[in-house]
């Protein structure tokens, strides 16, 4: 009889792993392929090569690009070197990159490790910038009062919460206020491994103030990219690894209700906003499971969607840009400006195309 019970918990065991196993290499979207789609006249940006994981456009054409980050399990071309933000200016005819020096006492250069940005812009046209920081493997957002003329990042404050232990992105709307998404629910990295493969969906959005911090959404699997619509009335938030984009009504006192969502065919990464027509412009991961397995003879590919109509019954969802990977590795971000589309990648180099 004990034999038959042991016998029969091994099959459910094994039955169990199994049925997981399909679902992460589904959740991961591990068999799709991508037909390649080409944009006229695009470049590769000179002097990126270790990635370009996120990207902000000022209204003036300066972009914010966050270099180098080093996330644990995934690829990093350059894993013994600090992070950097480098400025681009989309204005130029063939615009290069130019790293900002970072300026601040208190700021720990050394273990810089950037990932999603965003900026805020105040009454006075003072810009700041709001950067997830992973120094020593922990989270914090770092934040930047930015310098022109000096072309440099004046370090103004670290800000850690407790309900900011695992963050990915930032959309900010105020100089201290963002809504930020953590990834994960665990920090035991052993334990956040087994919450991806099991796909518990425990990772959640914080909305964050000085004055107050909670959590505003919940339940997702692997919360990504966020950002806010132009009007400020709605915020979209990417759900990796359900191929998911969610859309919430944003109230007066800061609280979010969930409006509707969106499903793909591919992993969702970080969400630009078209301040002009409100279209969202998505970097995504065809196959996920080359970006977290990364093979260097298969690389991962990379793909950009348009969003247009969003909050409309029948929004249009166009694929802009394909590739499989022998130019452009691991897509995760995408933004326009002036008829241009600037790609960036995780670990990777970016990409600049006429659209």
């Amino acid at each position: 009889m004990a034999k038959l019970i042991v016998l029969t918990l091994l099959g459910m065991g094994l039955a169990l792993f199994k049925n997981h196993q399909f679902s992460y290499q589904t959740r991961l979207n591990a068999l799709r392929e991508v037909q390649p789609i080409e944009l006229p006249n695009c470049n590769l940006v000179k002097g990126i090569e270790t990635g370009s994981e996120d990207l902000e456009i000022l209204p003036n054409g300066l972009a914010f690009i966050s270099s180098g980050l080093q996330y644990p399990g995934m690829k990093s071309f350059n894993p013994n070197n600090p992070g950097k933000i480098l400025l681009m200016d989309l204005n130029e005819e063939d615009p290069t990159v130019l790293e900002l020096g970072i300026t601040g006492s208190k700021f720990d250069l050394s273990s810089f490790n950037p990932h999603g940005i965003s900026t805020f812009t105040d009454e006075d046209n003072a810009v700041y910038l709001l950067v997830v920081n992973h120094p020593d493997a922990k989270s914090t957002v770092e934040l930047f009062k930015f310098q022109e003329e000096e072309k440099s990042l004046l370090h103004l404050k670290t800000i850690r919460h407790k309900l900011l232990p695992n963050l990915n992105d930032i959309v900010a709307v105020g100089p201290e206020h963002f809504y930020a998404t953590n990834d994960h629910y665990f920090l035991d990295p052993y334990l956040r491994s087994w919450e991806m493969y099991l796909g518990l969906a425990w990772s959640y959005v914080v909305y964050y103030s000085p004055s107050k911090v909670r959590v505003v959404a919940e339940g997702f699997d692997f919360a990504n990219g966020i950002n806010i619509s132009p009007d400020g009335k709605y915020v979209y938030v990417a759900e990796l690894l359900a191929h998911k984009i969610h859309v919430y009504e944003k109230h007066a006192n800061w609280t979010l209700t969930p409006l509707k969502s969106l499903d793909f065919n591919t992993l969702v990464d970080n969400i630009s906003v078209d301040p002009e027509t409100g279209d969202l412009w998505v970097g995504c991961h065809p196959n996920g499971m080359k970006v977290f397995f990364y093979d260097s003879e298969n690389p991962p590919a990379s793909e950009v969607l348009q969003i247009q109509n969003i909050l409309t019954e029948e929004p249009k969802v166009t694929q802009v840009y394909a590739e499989n990977g022998t130019v452009l590795q691991g897509s995760a971000v995408a933004s326009v400006y002036k008829g241009k589309l600037l790609i960036g990648t995780v670990f990777h180099k970016a990409l600049y195309c006429e659209l």
